[in-house]
């Protein structure tokens, strides 16, 4: 629909879509409702022009520096994807080889993550690691109340020990399942978790503790071997034997190419689950995850369901039912393509990126940086205190998103909410040419920001949290 002008022409509805008269076809509406059922049909072409357009105006991928998620694979990987886009994961009876093939994924990542038996534990993909915490977080919830029942003790009250700089997917997992979440908070001291005053949130109702392989607010690595030395020693008070899952979601796919000496994994005996993204650091797209267990007795029998469903006799562990087959294949594929060197030099390759870039934004002079990229390639900063009369992180972010480029600037968790930064992820497809190009005009937006007169207005409605 249409509407008269004040000159008397007609007006687009701004609640459709209106047709370039280029596009549009003898006979068919020149404009198309946006938010209801449009009356008749429209030709391939003309929907897909008009979905082609509106995508059209989202950002450049490839300059999003904010995203942990892989937004590029090679064409043979793309052929693969479209070859199946058809396949429905949860059809085991229907693509028996796919289900196959994520059988071998994640006992690959139960092999690369030093699981005492690979071949005889268990682990699911997921649509991400969101769901795939949720099932680990799950398992640690199942096997304290099957614990407690078994002791003769109440199992109304249980808590998750994690920092105040966890991922959202946690706080969700507590409110969705009636856990009472315990943060503890990171400070200028003690940046992340690392097992500093743990005694002071652990008690009898702690299913678990959540250590991160690469926090998202500042890609910084939590010391899982000294979170364990701390719960040993609270074992030995206590008698309290609390396990830990790890969310790898960006470094269970780093360390282990990269950091191989660093005992993060199944090596530290009380990691119970592990779970990584492989859309982000696994370099497939979005979305798939993984989670994998130390061992079959890890996981609570209950949590597993057996299903008839077309045709077929199968067990399901995941949240979701129904979900693209596609992703595992793409996995599967970048497994056999790359294999361990070349995800190593992959990674290594975004690694020395990541510690340049901070290198010459540290050089920068207005800038300290909270950490430097050597965890995992991503890494942070804040402006320095004598540097800000003028303009702050939001003012630079602000300049750097005029030129296409998404550098998000945001207040750290409680206790530092005084502290922003600004961060940087640094993905495959992140060429040292590009980096140049960045730095080129970040150089120009802070001259441009020192060159002022005066301090910029600034609005009321800055971020007052962490947008995941």
């Amino acid at each position: 629909m249409s509407r008269p002008a004040s000159n008397g022409s007609t007006a687009p509805d701004p609640g459709s879509s209106e047709l370039n008269p280029l596009f549009a076809r003898p006979g068919e509406a020149y404009d198309l409702p946006k938010f209801r059922f449009p009356a008749g049909e429209a030709l391939p072409e003309t929907a897909y022009q008009v979905v082609h357009d509106e995508a059209m105006l989202d950002g450049n991928a490839r300059l999003n520096l904010a995203t942990f998620v892989s937004t590029w694979m090679d064409e043979h990987a793309d052929r693969l994807y479209l070859e199946a886009a058809d396949k429905n994961m949860i059809d085991k009876d229907e693509y028996p080889r796919t289900a196959e093939i994520e059988t071998r994924c994640w006992t690959m990542l139960a092999d690369l993550w030093h699981a005492p038996d690979p071949r005889h534990t268990i682990g699911t993909s997921t649509i991400g690691s969101s769901e795939a915490c949720m099932l680990g977080g799950l398992a640690l919830k199942r096997r304290w109340q099957k614990a407690r029942r078994a002791a003769g003790r109440p199992t109304d009250r249980p808590n998750l020990i994690m920092s105040s700089a966890v991922q959202v997917c946690w706080e969700k997992f507590c409110n969705y399942f009636d856990v009472e979440p315990r943060y503890v908070p990171i400070s200028e001291d003690h940046k992340v978790l690392d097992g500093h005053g743990l005694e002071d949130y652990v008690d009898e109702n702690t299913i678990g503790v959540v250590a991160i392989m690469g926090v998202t607010y500042t890609g910084m690595y939590e010391p899982v071997a000294k979170i364990a030395q701390a719960l040993d020693a609270i074992e030995q008070r206590t008698g309290l034997n609390i396990p830990i899952h790890v969310d790898g979601a960006s470094g269970g796919m780093i360390a282990p190419f990269i950091q191989p000496e660093l005992e993060w994994d199944f090596r530290v005996d009380r990691v119970a689950s592990i779970s990584t993204s492989g859309h982000k650091y696994g370099l497939v797209y979005p979305g798939i995850g993984w989670v994998v267990w130390r061992e079959q007795a890890a996981l609570p029998e209950e949590l597993i369901f057996e299903v008839s469903y077309l045709g077929g006799q199968m067990p399901t562990l995941a949240l979701n039912f129904s979900r693209p087959g596609a992703q595992v294949l793409l996995q599967y594929y970048m497994f056999l393509r790359l294999g361990f060197d070349g995800y190593r030099r992959v990674q290594a390759n975004s690694r020395d990126v990541a510690r340049y870039l901070a290198d010459q934004v540290a050089a920068m002079g207005p800038f300290d940086l909270w950490n430097d990229g050597s965890d995992i390639p991503v890494f942070a900063w804040r402006l320095r205190a004598d540097h800000a009369d003028k303009w702050n992180l939001y003012d630079l972010s602000d300049r750097l998103r005029m030129k296409g480029w998404l550098v998000p600037a945001y207040p750290m968790p409680d206790d530092l909410t005084d502290v922003t930064v600004q961060r940087i992820v640094v993905r495959n497809g992140l060429s040292h040419d590009l980096a140049d190009a960045f730095l080129e005009d970040m150089r120009a937006e802070v001259a441009y920001l020192d060159r002022l007169d005066g301090p910029l207005p600034h609005e009321s409605d800055r971020p007052t949290a962490f947008h995941h």
